[in-house]
C-alpha cells in the first residue's frame, strides 16, 4: 500500500530526500517546484518503506490504508499528479553544500524570525565557525506559522518542532523584541556583522482602489487573520459581526481560512490555539454566510486543491458556487481536478441551517456602500474574453454587508538603508544578494514576493546562504568594525527589555502550560507586556541582556 502526502504538506522537500527511490514530487530541482501545490508520491514507484513520514516534520504523509475518511481524495490527488511520465534520476539530486573555506568565525545577522529567517539560519550553521543573530520586532519568532497559519490546521503548526531545533544549535542567537529600522539600523548591523540577511516578508497588503474602500467596516484579511491569531499588533482591533453576512474579496488560501473560521461553529475551534478575545467574538457572532469574490472565472481561482478538498469534505458547512464555467475545458490536471471538485460541491443539495461559503466567480467589486460605515458591496459580473482574461459588463448588483475583508496580495516593506524596488515590493537581488548593497542579502517573500508555502523558503534559503558563503570564500565581506560585545551594549541601551532563546522558551512553556489546563495546545500571550513578563519573571535586567546574545 503507497504511502500519500495530505492537505497538510508544507512543501519543504525534506521528504524528497528521503525517499530512496525518488517516488515524491516535484523535487527542488524540477522547474515546477516553485509553483506546485504541494508534493505528490507516486503510487507506483512508492515501496511504503516510511522512510518519507519520519522526514516530514508536519507529519502530511501516511499509508493509504490508515487516512481518514477526508484525507482519502488525497490518493487521487497524488496519483494525478504522476499521471503523465516524469523523466527522474533513481535519486533526487542533493544541492552541492557551498562549504566554508575562508578562516575566521562568520557573524550574521539574520532580520526577521518566520520560516525563511529560520531556515536560512539553519543553512548557516552547517558550516563551521558560523555565528547567527536573529533578530525580530516582535518577543516571540515564528511569524506565519504562529500568527498565519488557521487555528483549525494544526498539523502546519507542528512545523514548530523543526525551529525548536534550530533554535538550539551553538552559535544560534535570538534578539526578540528589537525592531531593526528604528531601534537599530541597517548600518549598525552591517558594522557588527559581515552579512546581514532580511526576511522581513511581505506584510504590506494590496488596496482594491475602489471608492469606500477606507470606510469602517472594510479591512484586510491580513488583520483578521492576526487577530483571531493573537498577534499583537491586532489585539485590540475590531470586527463587526452583527450581520449575517460578510464578503472577502479574493479566493486565495487566505481567503479560504478566513471564511472557514467565520463559519466554522466556534464550540470546535475551542480546542485550538484560536486568541481567546477571538473565540468570545465568534461565540456572539451572527455571521452564516460568507461570499467571497473572485474576478476571474473558477479555473483561474487562487486557492489551491488541497484547501479546497479540505473544505469541501466539511459536514458542518455549505459550499455554494455561483458565476462559473465549471464544465470549462483545460489542459491542466491539477486545474481539472480542481473544476471538478467544484462541481460536486455545485451539485450538492443545501443543508438547511447550516453555514456557508459562496464562491462566487467573475464578479468585481466596484463601490463599498454605506453612510459611514460599510452596508453593502456594490459588484459588476466579469465575461471571459478567452486565455484567462475577462472583460466587465454592465450586469451589477449589491451585497449587503457590514464586513468586507480584502485578501489580494501581499508587498514587502522598506527597510531604511537598504535598497528596495517599490513598483514589485521587494528587496531587488540576484540569487538573494541585494543589488547595490555589498553584504546585505534578501530570503523569502521579500525576496522573491508572496509566493509558495513554508517549506518553499527552505531551498530558497540554501540559495541566498550559498551566495553569503561564496563571497565569505572570496573575501568580498568586509570585516565588521564593531564587537559583539558592542551588538550587547548597543542592544542593552536602546531595548533593555529584548529576549533571547530562554525568554522565547519561558514564553512558550506558559502558553502550552496555559492550554493544556484546558485541553488545548496553547493559549497565547497576545500583550507585548504579558509576553515581556513571562519570558523572564524572576530574572532582573541586567542578567537578562547577559542571557540575550549569550543564548
Amino acid at each position: 500500500m503507497t504511502h500519500v502526502v495530505t492537505q497538510a504538506c508544507c512543501g519543504d522537500a525534506s521528504c524528497v530526500f528521503a525517499c530512496p527511490v525518488n517516488a515524491i514530487h516535484p523535487t527542488p530541482d524540477e522547474p515546477d517546484f516553485g509553483l506546485a501545490e504541494m508534493l505528490y508520491i507516486d503510487p507506483v514507484s512508492c515501496v511504503d518503506c516510511g522512510a518519507c513520514v519520519t522526514a516530514c516534520p508536519v507529519g502530511a504523509i501516511a499509508p493509504a490504508d490508515s487516512l481518514t475518511p477526508e484525507q482519502l481524495p488525497f490518493v487521487d490527488v497524488n496519483a494525478l499528479f504522476h499521471a503523465e511520465p516524469r523523466s527522474y534520476p533513481p535519486q533526487a539530486p542533493v544541492p552541492p553544500l557551498v562549504r566554508k573555506h575562508a578562516p575566521g568565525v562568520l557573524r550574521v545577522a539574520v532580520v526577521g524570525a518566520g520560516p525563511a529567517a529560520l531556515y536560512a539560519a539553519d543553512e548557516l550553521l552547517k558550516r563551521p565557525r558560523v555565528e547567527v543573530t536573529v533578530i525580530e520586532r516582535l518577543p516571540t519568532p515564528h511569524g506565519l506559522v504562529r500568527s498565519g497559519v488557521a487555528p483549525d490546521h494544526p498539523a502546519t503548526r507542528t512545523v514548530d518542532g523543526l525551529f525548536r531545533q534550530i533554535e538550539d544549535q551553538p552559535g544560534f542567537t535570538y534578539v526578540l523584541g528589537v525592531d531593526v529600522g528604528r531601534d537599530v539600523s541597517h548600518a549598525e548591523l552591517a558594522a557588527h556583522h559581515h552579512a546581514v540577511v532580511y526576511a522581513t516578508g511581505a506584510s504590506k497588503d494590496r488596496t482594491l482602489g475602489i471608492p469606500g474602500e477606507d470606510l469602517p467596516g472594510s479591512t484586510t484579511a491580513t488583520a483578521f487573520v492576526a487577530w483571531y491569531n493573537g498577534h499583537p499588533d491586532h489585539v485590540d482591533d475590531s470586527f463587526d459581526l452583527s450581520g449575517e453576512r460578510a464578503v472577502v474579496v479574493g479566493n486565495g488560501n487566505v481567503a479560504l481560512d478566513v471564511a472557514r473560521i467565520l463559519t466554522t461553529d466556534p464550540e470546535a475551534l475551542a480546542g485550538t490555539d484560536i486568541a481567546d478575545h477571538a473565540l468570545d467574538a465568534l461565540r456572539a457572532s451572527n455571521v452564516r454566510e460568507v461570499v467571497l469574490l473572485g474576478r476571474r472565472g473558477a479555473a483561474e481561482a487562487a486557492f489551491t486543491l488541497p484547501e479546497l478538498l479540505g473544505l469541501v469534505e466539511r459536514d458542518d458547512i455549505d459550499v455554494v458556487v455561483e458565476g462559473a464555467d465549471l464544465d470549462e475545458a483545460v489542459d491542466d490536471p491539477m486545474v481539472a481536478q480542481k473544476l471538478a471538485v467544484l462541481r460536486s460541491a455545485h451539485e450538492r443539495p443545501a443543508r438547511p441551517g447550516t453555514r456557508r461559503i459562496v464562491l462566487r466567480f467573475a464578479t468585481s467589486p466596484v463601490e463599498l456602500t454605506g453612510g459611514g460605515r460599510v452596508r453593502g458591496v456594490a459588484t459588476r459580473r466579469n465575461r471571459a474574453v478567452g486565455g484567462g482574461a475577462f472583460e466587465p459588463t454592465d450586469d451589477r448588483s449589491v451585497l449587503s454587508t457590514g464586513l468586507v475583508l480584502r485578501s489580494i496580495g501581499y508587498r514587502g516593506v522598506p527597510v531604511p538603508g537598504v535598497p528596495f524596488d517599490p513598483d514589485a515590493g521587494i528587496m531587488p537581488s540576484v540569487g538573494g544578494r541585494v543589488t547595490g548593497a555589498p553584504g546585505t542579502y534578501a530570503v523569502g517573500w521579500v525576496k522573491r514576493g508572496p509566493s509558495g508555502f513554508i517549506g518553499t523558503n527552505k531551498s530558497c534559503a540554501q540559495e541566498t546562504v550559498d551566495r553569503v558563503l561564496e563571497d565569505w570564500n572570496a573575501g568580498r565581506l568586509a570585516e565588521p568594525s564593531r564587537t559583539p560585545r558592542s551588538m550587547r551594549a548597543l542592544v542593552a541601551a536602546r531595548r533593555p527589555e529584548a529576549i533571547g532563546v530562554r525568554g522565547w522558551r519561558a514564553i512558550d512553556e506558559q502558553e502550552r502550560r496555559a492550554g493544556a489546563e484546558r485541553g488545548r495546545p496553547r493559549r497565547k500571550l497576545v500583550r507585548i507586556e504579558d509576553l515581556l513578563r513571562a519570558a523572564a519573571p524572576s530574572v532582573e535586567p541586567r542578567r537578562r541582556l547577559r542571557d540575550l546574545l549569550g543564548r
